[in-house]
């Protein structure tokens, strides 16, 4: 390649090596150095006029550093005339800061968007950006390369029963990653969620839970609003009056109001704000084979009656069964780890702690575990509980907690989650898929919960970006329910660190890179590198 100059910021420098034999070409001279201070110097020591320039500059352990070193390159180059500056960053710094946490917050990775166009950058070439939207930051052109093809060839390649294996998602935030993921493959997937537990100190769910109280108690995500959807009639008989107008009733009965009328005339009177009404329709579709195993469902599910001995065919039964119920698994989550239904709940908070050891005046949990519930009550808490809690102005409330912030919920020893898998991956391989592994908290739930709540045979933890941060790598090393954890090399690791993990597999990317500068320096389109191709 004529008249194109590579050069290597001191974040990578493996990488641009391997960028620079593909191409045949050798990297480009310049001295990178600091000050007794601390500053950054930068000298190209290689003519560059008229000619097309890409700077390497990864993500790294110094992060800051390596922003200022790029910015400093860019503006040297552009002093010297070059034709072209093209900044390649296989991981894009601060792309998890692309929206708002708060009021006072800041937009950094369009700062950085900033930074770059002011030092003179006239292209950027990326690699799965964490928010795509951020190439609208740029006003230059942004090529967000895919390790996708990369990462399902691999898959196709190593993993043994791969066409049998579901791919998941360990947080809602990442399922389009992984149905496109899941799409290519042609494979089933799933989905890992946590949410805090709304349970109170005798475990009964209580108004804590319901959205009544729009602090950050609750977030609408248990489904309980569209669980307290009452339209049928049924509703607005008092659950106690059940067997009494079971027994007025006319003519012969429906399946469907056989077993909804032996059911509620067989259980508590009361009903908690979180389960499911007897006129729900998801209730009545509830049938044995459709109900989960006593460790696997949910606490709200637990008083639901078995339909048996009500003489009706299995037909009938089949008829009236949810089958998609088998394929919902929950858990509890304490300290990021999967614990049995029998392990001590911690305390959920202060409010929560105080709330039940208060006497029975009203405001204890004992009040509404006692006390029928008003049909009209519960509907105005389920429309309550269909707003979105005020979190703040602007769509703030609905940026995502980062892997730092998920990682600090987990480990709290003073709250429990509820963790639900959707999904069945019962003796299947899993495929766990996201853009970047930082922290392992998330994903050892995650690996924790396919693996002892579903069933899976094995775990498989995938991404592009392979941050580790502080001891995570070896923390998903020791975990059982981990068999790999495969990344990229757009970020560096530490030599000794990739020795002592014997579960990771470091695919290279330098092959997808050196095309894209090779397309970019010709004029060539790139959108054969985004395709998929079997082998």
């Amino acid at each position: 390649m004529r008249r194109v100059k590579i050069f290597s910021g001191s974040s990578h420098p493996l990488l641009v090596d391997t960028i620079c034999e593909r191409l045949g070409i050798s990297p480009a001279k310049a001295e990178l150095k600091k000050f007794s201070n601390g500053e950054t110097s930068v000298s190209i020591e290689t003519s560059i006029r008229e000619q097309d320039v890409f700077i390497v500059q990864s993500g790294s352990r110094k992060i800051n550093d390596s922003v200022i070193e790029l910015l400093i390159m860019i503006s040297a180059c552009k002093s010297g005339s070059a034709k072209s500056i093209t900044a390649v960053m296989p991981y894009f710094p601060y792309s998890r800061q692309s929206k708002k946490k708060s009021h006072r917050g800041a937009i950094t990775a369009r700062l950085f968007a900033n930074l770059l166009s002011v030092a003179g950058v006239h292209h950027v070439i990326t690699v799965d950006l964490h928010a795509p939207p951020t190439q609208g930051f740029f006003g230059q052109p942004v090529d967000n390369l895919h390790a996708e093809p990369l990462i399902a060839r691999w898959i196709r390649t190593n993993v043994p029963g791969w066409k049998e294996a579901v791919v998941v998602s360990k947080n809602p935030g990442g399922t389009k990653r992984v149905t496109s993921m899941a799409d290519a493959l042609k494979l089933n997937f799933g989905m890992v969620t946590t949410d805090r537990r709304r349970t109170d100190m005798h475990g009964s769910n209580t108004m804590m839970g319901s959205g009544l109280l729009p602090s950050r108690m609750s977030s609408g995500t248990d489904g309980s609003h569209e669980n307290s959807v009452e339209t049928d009639a049924e509703t607005q008989i008092d659950p106690t009056g059940a067997a009494e107008v079971g027994t007025q009733h006319r003519g012969p009965l429906s399946p469907r109001a056989q077993i909804s009328g032996s059911v509620a005339s067989s259980q508590v009177p009361a009903r908690g704000f979180n389960e499911i009404p007897r006129s729900s329709p998801l209730f009545q579709s509830i049938g044995v084979d459709s109900v989960s195993p006593p460790t696997s469902r949910s606490p709200s599910h637990q008083n639901i009656a078995s339909p048996s001995g009500l003489g009706l065919s299995n037909d009938v039964l089949e008829e009236y069964t949810d089958e998609r119920a088998r394929e919902v698994i929950t858990g509890r989550l304490i300290q990021g780890h999967i614990v049995d239904d029998n392990f001590p709940s911690p305390l959920l908070s202060t409010m929560s702690g105080s709330l039940a050891t208060l006497p029975d005046t009203g405001l204890g949990p004992s009040h509404y575990d006692n006390q029928p519930v008003d049909p009209m009550t519960s509907s105005i808490i389920s429309n309550m509980s269909a707003f979105p809690s005020d979190h703040a102005l602007g769509g703030t409330g609905d940026a995502r907690d980062e892997s730092d912030e998920e990682e600090g919920a987990l480990k709290n020893p003073e709250v429990e989650h509820t963790i639900t898998l959707v999904g069945d991956v019962k003796d299947k391989v899993v495929l766990i898929i996201d853009d970047l592994i930082d922290q392992s908290g998330s994903w050892i739930a995650a690996a924790e919960t396919v693996v002892k709540r579903g069933g899976a045979k094995k775990a498989y933890c995938i991404a592009t970006h392979g941050l580790f941060g502080n001891d995570s790598l070896e923390k998903m090393e020791e975990c059982q329910c981990i068999d790999y954890i495969v990344v990229t090399n757009t970020y560096p690791i530490e030599p000794e660190r990739m020795r002592a993990c014997k579960k990771l597999v470091v695919l290279d990317i330098s092959k997808l890179i050196s095309e894209a500068i090779r397309r970019n320096h010709y004029g060539e389109s790139i959108s054969a590198l985004f395709q998929h191709y079997q082998d």
